[in-house]
């Protein structure tokens, strides 16, 4: 016996040394402090406010309560929120699957089963049991992997992680749709504003074109005008049609955010939204910018995912035990009882499993998952620096918008008094009647003019309350996440190495 001691231990640390390893694989990705990107001069100039997050209803500020109807319809039929949800319930039963194969498992299984026999099987003669036979069983196994090195647990936990980002991705999906419905709704408001300059402008023109009709047949005027006023014309009738077009298409993408048919937007009426006000801006953006938009967070719980990956992958480098064991009833024969005493069988043990030569699978494994988690915090990475960026952009445009409308407001103004001392001018006999008609283009554009300012700057609002997060509040996810790995690390490498 002692003879066989030496070659066993040579065999055994052969195998050890030979067994695959994960040294020299590891992470490289980092988190970025969101406290180190600096915004203190960009937003020196904002209003800040610990109350300035959106609300969750944030559409309820603009005061139009069809607007509310609509997100709360969309919310309700949009065939998109159903699929964000149905691929939550599906990363929540996948992380359930992996839980409970953490468990050990039971099963019973009984079988009968019919076979003609070999005349040559020495195990079943032909003049025991004849050329056919049932073969009759029951048993019940038991299995448990005991997960030594927490493989399966991380495993587990990694499909938490997945499950978590794919539930904070159907909040996000929420929060997008309102914010595309309120976008759409700011657009039809603009194609109508636009339709009523476009139906002034039509008629405006066709006056034009009247009193120019009347001074060429009077002899004062010339054909060339005339022809100069009916362009005018045309050009005005292109412009409501445009402008109906456009009310329509805003229409058709409001019912398509309804998940509704195309009658549905022909119901919708003009919109009558109210400004929201200069931008006000929460104090310690870019610390609490994490915990308020839904993507920062999903992408959050999607690191913390790929490090648990990580740590279940480590562990296949490590011995495993397992234990089986299965007893039951096992009978050959028509006759023959499966019930009875001697037809009982039984195995019970454990199973060491040792990896020693597995041609890479196991590191390619582990290299795969440290890529994945070094990809997730790059984007990670770059979705923060993004959106503090998007921030100080919208308030930005919001800003530069707010002083354009000042001025056209002030260029609508003198438009407008210069129209009313034409008209005075035309009614007294100081002018012909084209002056005021021309004046009235002038007031025409500057209204243009500013319809188109007044929907940006409702758009930009919106995208204002997209950017900072759109009422979510995820702090408590990011606690929670940050729980789980407090150094933001993928493992921690304390387990020993073969």
């Amino acid at each position: 016996m002692r003879s066989l001691v030496l070659p066993v231990a040579i065999a055994c640390s052969l195998g050890l040394a030979g067994c695959v390893t994960s040294r020299g694989l590891h992470t490289t990705g980092t988190l970025t402090d969101p406290g180190s990107l600096k915004s203190e001069r960009s937003l020196a100039d904002v209003s800040l406010s610990p109350t300035a997050w959106p609300a969750k209803d944030w559409w309820v500020s603009f005061g139009d309560p069809q607007l509310s109807a609509l997100i709360d319809e969309a919310v309700s039929n949009n065939p998109s929120l159903d699929e964000a949800e149905a691929r939550a319930r599906h990363a929540q039963a996948v992380a359930d699957g992996f839980n409970a194969g953490r468990k050990p498992q039971a099963q019973l299984d009984a079988e009968i089963i019919g076979s003609r026999l070999s005349s040559k099987d020495p195990i079943y003669p032909v003049y025991a049991l004849g050329t056919f036979a049932w073969s009759k069983s029951i048993t019940a196994g038991f299995s448990w992997d005991l997960d030594l090195w927490g493989g399966k647990r991380a495993a587990w936990e990694s499909a938490l992680g997945r499950s978590r980002a794919a539930q904070i991705d159907a909040h996000a999906a929420r929060i997008q749709l309102s914010v595309n419905v309120a976008r759409a709704y700011v657009h039809l408001g603009y194609a109508f504003a636009q339709k009523d300059v476009a139906e002034a402008e039509l008629k405006r023109a066709s006056e034009t074109l009247e009193v120019t009709h009347r001074l060429v047949a009077g002899g004062l005027g010339t054909p060339q005008q005339e022809h100069f006023a009916d362009s005018q014309v045309a050009d005005a009738e292109q412009q409501k049609v445009a402008t109906d077009r456009a009310i329509d298409a805003a229409r058709s993408s409001l019912s398509i955010l309804l998940g509704q048919g195309p009658d549905r937007g022909l119901a919708i009426e003009r919109p009558h939204l109210l400004d929201t006000g200069p931008a006000v801006l929460p104090e310690k953006l870019p610390v609490d910018l994490v915990g308020r938009r839904a993507d920062l967070v999903a992408a959050r719980w999607q690191i913390e995912a790929a490090g648990r990956e990580i740590k279940s992958a480590r562990t296949e480098f490590l011995p495993n035990i397992s234990l089986s064991a299965m007893a039951g009833f096992v009978a050959v024969g028509g006759s023959t009882s499966v019930l009875q005493l001697p037809a009982r069988t039984y195995a019970f043990g454990p199973a060491l499993s040792l990896p020693i030569f597995d041609g890479g699978r196991r590191r390619a494994h582990l290299a795969a998952a440290d890529a994945e988690y070094d990809a997730l915090v790059a984007r990670y990475n770059g979705l923060l620096v993004s959106a503090l960026n998007d921030v100080s952009d919208q308030v930005s445009a919001l800003s530069s918008v707010r002083a354009q409308i000042v001025l056209e407001k002030r260029a609508q103004d003198d438009a407008q008094k210069s129209w009313n001392d034409a008209l005075k001018a035309y009614k007294g006999g100081l002018k012909g009647p084209l002056t005021p008609l021309t004046s009235r283009q002038q007031l025409l554009a500057a209204q243009q003019r500013l319809a188109t300012l007044e929907s940006q700057q409702t758009d930009i609002s919106v995208r204002l309350i997209e950017a900072l997060g759109g009422g979510f509040d995820g702090a408590a996810e990011v606690a929670q996440v940050s729980a789980q790995d407090p150094k933001h690390e993928p493992v921690a490498n304390n387990r020993p190495t073969p």
